[in-house]
């Protein structure tokens, strides 16, 4: 840690986390030996005790041992929030094998690249994508209806539409509750070592890249949240985050298993259903995006009191506009403790303190982390206040990007003799060590926390008939924070709208991925080289927008 940085500390944290070197697993053994009967899940009017939660692990993990599944497998996890995501991922940690979250909103195509690069062969995948997968690629499956067992009567919020499905299979697959009659598989040795989970990201090149998360890197994010946040076994953890993003995995599922706490899961966003189960089952601690809190705070129905009995509430995904940020604090006195991380950080490095809170700041570098502010060519440290790219030296940082020793090789740097992740955000450290988000160095739209990466989409987009070609910038959405903005040449002869590219788009894409406004033009500026300009017309366009 630079010195900076140590200037502001809370009084009552460690400046050091011992980590543990079991495997994820090992937690929720843990807490099912400590509090067998004690609710681990609450989805929709069902329950799941912490003893069920693992008996029904150890189950699938012995299917998918029956698959061949072996240690160091890649398993793609391909569903909504529920019970069976949280009973999928640690059945693959029971034996040893290598969590692939994947997005829900993705198009079988999509979903075909990553079993192609991971070398997935088994996945277990919600019964609505079912046909999807299976168009994708997908060899056998375990079929997850995500919501067998809810009850409309005891839910007490509306159950959402489209994921009650229980489809015909293919010969080979079987359904989760089949697939839960296996005999128990034993435990295989992991330790903090292996391989834990790959959640993808992008870059430049529009290719998804998986960030190869050890045990222990998932580790440092579970025990240094749990820290920081004082989980214990009476809380109650509204997981509305979906468990995909690695926000949602750390803080909306590991960390409460970790701690014996109640999770209230949400399959999808409701704000008022939010609102309902905030005061019927009293919680305690909730992680957000800033979409989510926007929009929870602008319903009519919102009353402060929905809010009494939170004690903890951070985000992460994007920055909370400060104006909703006070606003909260004027109307429940609840400090929104803004963190900082990526999908190669297993979620946060940076957070804030409860005891010292500051709107739109990244927070303080968490334990064990180097974090640093460099000039870009030279990579030497830059004095308080200067702005250049943040560096991150962790125990939560990724060991590299699956298959890809080049894209690697490029995300870190040696300083002091210590490995950096190159982060690719600009910004700024202030004189009491707290880190600030000035810009980023690549192209990425930040859609309610989900990062779009414009080449990925101008692909998509330059394979339509009727496209010459496309430059996607992001332009910023009073909502989601950012919005994806498409600028598009239309090929001779051709006439084309908006709509018309939106709804091609969403047959081609995930839903969050497609731009949400289109503006035809008869050319695009380009560099030098020859390339297209993006961040020339990004600015411009960002200026418009605010004259």
């Amino acid at each position: 840690m630079t010195q900076p940085t140590q200037r502001y500390w809370p009084a009552n944290k460690p400046r050091s986390l011992t980590l543990p070197n079991t495997g994820v697993m090992h937690n929720l053994r843990v807490s099912a030996e400590r509090f067998p009967l004690k609710t681990a899940i609450w989805f929709y009017g069902r329950s799941l005790s912490y003893r069920e939660l693992r008996e029904q692990a150890e189950r699938l993990a012995g299917h998918l041992a029956s698959q061949g599944v072996k240690k160091g497998d890649r398993i793609a996890l391909w569903m909504q929030n529920s019970p069976a995501w949280a009973v999928a991922a640690h059945a693959c940690w029971q034996l040893g094998a290598v969590v692939i979250p994947l997005a829900p909103m993705l198009q079988a195509k999509e979903f075909g690249f990553f079993l192609q690069d991971a070398g997935i062969r088994v996945g277990i995948v919600g019964g609505e994508l079912y046909e999807k997968a299976k168009a994708g690629g997908l060899g056998h499956a375990v079929v997850a209806n995500v919501m067998l067992g809810t009850d409309r009567e005891t839910s007490g919020i509306p159950i959402p539409d489209g994921m009650d499905v229980s489809p015909a299979l293919q010969q080979g697959d079987i359904t989760l509750e089949d697939a839960l009659q296996a005999k128990p598989a034993p435990a295989a040795d992991v330790t903090g070592d292996d391989l834990c989970v790959m959640p993808y990201t992008s870059g430049t090149t529009g290719l998804p890249k998986g960030c190869m998360h050890t045990h222990s890197s998932v580790q440092a994010n579970v025990f240094g949240a749990a820290v920081w946040g004082e989980t214990n076994p009476e809380d109650v953890v509204l997981s509305s985050m979906p468990f995909f993003h690695v926000t949602g995995f750390i803080n909306s599922l590991l960390v409460p298993i970790m701690g014996a706490a109640k999770m209230v899961m949400m399959s999808r966003w409701d704000r008022d259903g939010a609102r309902e189960l905030m005061r019927e089952h009293e919680i305690t601690i909730w992680t957000n995006t800033p979409t989510m809190l926007i929009d929870l705070l602008a319903s009519p129905k919102f009353n402060p009191e929905d809010m009494k009995t939170i004690r903890n509430m951070t985000g992460g995904g994007a920055s909370l506009p400060e104006a909703i940020g006070q606003k909260l604090l004027d109307q429940t006195g609840i400090r929104f403790l803004e963190g900082y991380g990526l999908s190669e950080t297993m979620a946060q490095s940076h957070t804030n303190p409860k005891d010292k809170q500051k709107l739109q700041c990244l927070g303080i570098p968490l334990f064990n982390v180097d974090s640093r502010v460099v000039d870009l060519d030279t990579l030497q440290e830059l004095p308080v206040g200067e702005v250049g790219e943040i560096i991150i030296h962790g125990p939560q940082v990724m060991k590299g990007y699956w298959n890809r020793p080049e894209e690697t090789a490029k995300a870190f740097v040696d300083i002091e003799g210590k490995s950096f992740l190159r982060t690719g955000d600009l910004g700024y450290m202030d004189d009491e060590g707290f880190f600030f988000f000035s810009d980023r160095l690549k192209r990425m739209v930040n859609v309610s926390g989900l990062k779009v990466w414009p080449t990925e989409v101008e692909n998509k987009l330059h394979a339509h008939p009727a496209i010459q070609e496309a430059c996607v910038i992001a332009v910023p959405d009073e909502r989601s924070g950012e919005r994806a903005r498409a600028l598009v040449i239309v090929k001779p002869g051709h006439q084309l709208t908006g709509e018309d590219i939106e709804q091609w788009a969403r047959t081609q894409m995930a839903s969050y991925k497609v731009p949400r406004e289109y503006q035809f033009v008869d050319s695009l500026p380009r560099s030098p080289t020859g390339k297209v300009a993006w961040r020339q017309l990004q600015e411009a366009a960002r200026a418009a927008m605010q004259g």
